[in-house]
């Protein structure tokens, strides 16, 4: 009873959305490097070390393997044998969604979505990212939008 009197006052007083949360909504994308390999520019010590730059632009797709979009960025090696720290845009059709975080090089990354464009102004979340072992990443955003 006082949960449903505490939403009737949030939504005459405050409005139904400040009372209510949106809830978590998931994309799953594949980032396709198969065809499209990141570019490692080397700037340390030959070889793996601290600072070296990872580039890449690939083809992005659904779940059916379609395309549907781009996924392109940037990363510095933080952490040898270890981790990047990265920032990435995931472009599609109806907007943008930009994550920010360390990608490990083995495993699943878990990195935050900084932020978007379009359809996906305002949105809030974390998204998870694994190597499939084939060339491709599996890329699960769960979001939802202010």
């Amino acid at each position: 009873m006082c949960n449903r009197l505490y939403r009737l006052f949030c939504a005459s007083l405050l409005g139904l959305t400040s009372c209510i949360q949106p809830t978590f909504q998931t994309l799953e994308t594949v980032a396709d490097a198969r065809n499209h390999p990141a570019t490692v520019t080397d700037l340390g010590e030959p070889g793996d070390s601290l600072g070296d730059v990872l580039t890449f632009d690939q083809p992005l797709l659904d779940q059916q393997r379609r395309p549907i979009g781009n996924n392109s960025g940037i990363c510095i090696r933080t952490r040898v044998n270890h981790s990047f720290q990265c920032q990435w845009t995931l472009t599609l059709k109806s907007g943008t969604i930009q994550v920010s975080g360390r990608e490990f090089d083995q495993g699943r990354s878990e990195l935050t979505i900084v932020g978007g464009t379009g359809r996906y102004i305002g949105i809030t979340g974390h998204m998870e990212s694994s190597n499939n072992g084939d060339g491709t990443f599996t890329q699960t955003l769960h979001y939802r939008k202010k």
